[in-house]
């Protein structure tokens, strides 16, 4: 009878959790750097993927690539911009990813903590799904050489998955959780959802959250290729590569870059006066068990991941306007994600995948997906998905192609989604977000 007293507490503690908001956002990808340069590019349709250049990619199968554009230029990523410092040392490519998305989120958000109090209860909780493969294999081959005095001395912290993290904390000075996911291509969603609960659980006030991924190198290219994961047949039309829900869809494309929040407790945000720009309502989480790869041909565990988020903000099914899929344009994988959202949600559900633009930003791309669905539910547009000629899932779904779709508030007033992540090893999240009504 304890024990049906305890569970039942634990059921109730929900109703009275601390509300979590979105005050800022920061965006980098293959499509540019900056939310609304991202977003508009998204809008026009346009392809952020590009064919791969150079001799050590000349044997791989996969030569299409999502490359973050590295300039001077307002829309372009400039590493000397970020870390314009000799202090830089240790920093991945993936860490100054980070940087750049974080500075965009907090100067958004108009929080940058000064006093002891403000910097104790503002965390960091940031992923990735790869460590730096590249310096790992430099690193070796040194040794190998007989080059041991070649060895960086940064060479642990720089190949350790909790470098953006660190860094984004010492950039800002902040000295709440200081956490670290890694959940292959499902960490950027984990990382949002669990910062939500260190707020949640009183924890932090402000959380600075998200993921950060730079493993276009030959390495990781050819490992998937040898997974055959990728995609092989549009090597001379990279645009057309990456194709989620299509009959022609064979594999996805890697793709780099980062996005992080600004989460916030409801109170905190509105008696500083933030500008609020989504709620993020419930965090789902679910496991496969099913192969260390690929995922049920029934979804199960997709669907089971999206029950739990609604469950976990309250929200019926009948509240969702629109699933932003995770539908990286692998044959089974889309397959499977659309029974479950089916499933769950019914025929003629508004669907996009945002990957045909932006390729699979592996352990960014949840939080990167997160931010465009928090973008649609504030706009009301939902940006379509590229080269969805021939939807081939055996669903009755209603896809997003060609042009943006408009879509209305629910039945409480306001637009609510779900973006869907799952990774390899079978693990699964999503997030229910929605648009800030006062």
């Amino acid at each position: 009878m304890t024990g049906l007293t305890v569970c039942r507490t634990r059921y109730m503690s929900t109703a009275t959790k601390r509300r979590v908001v979105v005050t800022g956002f920061g965006l980098v990808t293959c499509l540019g750097v900056g939310v609304e340069t991202v977003w508009n590019r998204l809008l026009q349709g346009r392809c952020g993927l590009r064919r791969v250049e150079g001799r050590e990619y000349e044997q791989i199968p996969c030569q299409v690539v999502g490359r973050v554009p590295c300039g001077e230029a307002p829309d372009e990523f400039s590493r000397q911009r970020v870390l314009p410092s000799s202090g830089a040392r240790g920093v991945t490519l993936a860490t100054a990813f980070a940087l750049a998305a974080a500075e965009e989120a907090l100067t958004l958000a108009r929080w940058k903590p000064q006093s002891e109090t403000e910097r104790e209860r503002t965390g960091v909780c940031i992923g990735s799904g790869m460590v730096a493969l590249e310096e790992i294999a430099d690193a070796a081959e040194q040794l190998r050489k007989g080059r041991y005095r070649r060895l960086s001395p940064w060479f642990i912290t720089e190949i350790l998955l909790n470098n953006s993290a660190g860094h984004v904390s010492l950039a800002h000075g902040l000295r709440g959780p200081n956490h670290c996911v890694s959940t292959a291509c499902t960490t950027g969603a984990h990382a949002v959802g669990d910062a939500c609960r260190f707020i949640g659980h009183g924890d932090a006030d402000v959380m600075v959250a998200g993921g950060a991924e730079a493993c276009v190198t030959p390495l990781a290219l050819a490992g998937f290729s040898r997974m055959r994961a990728l995609s092989t047949s549009f090597n001379d039309r990279p645009e057309e590569a990456s194709r989620p829900f299509d009959a022609q869809r064979e594999g996805f494309v890697m793709s780099e870059g980062a996005g992080i929040v600004v989460l916030e407790e409801l109170s905190h945000a509105q008696q500083r006066g933030a500008t609020i720009l989504g709620e993020v309502l419930g965090y789902g989480l679910s496991g496969d068990a099913n192969h260390i790869t690929a995922p049920s041909e029934t979804g199960d565990g997709a669907r089971r991941c999206m029950e739990a988020a609604l469950r976990d903000g309250g929200v019926s099914v009948g509240d969702v306007g629109h699933v932003n899929a995770h539908a990286t344009s692998t044959p089974r994988g889309d397959a499977a994600e659309s029974q479950a959202i089916q499933k769950l949600l019914g025929p003629g559900t508004k669907v996009t995948s945002t990957k045909g633009a932006l390729g699979h930003l592996q352990g960014a791309a949840g939080s990167v997906e997160a931010i465009i669905t928090l973008k649609s539910c504030q706009t009301g547009l939902i940006p379509p998905t590229l080269n969805l000629l021939h939807p081939d899932t055996g669903c009755d779904l209603d896809y997003i192609t060609v042009s943006p779709r408009r879509w209305q508030a629910g039945q409480k007033g306001r637009r609510v989604a779900l973006t869907n992540s799952f990774g390899f090893g079978g693990t699964n999240a999503s997030l229910c977000l929605a648009e800030w009504v006062s």
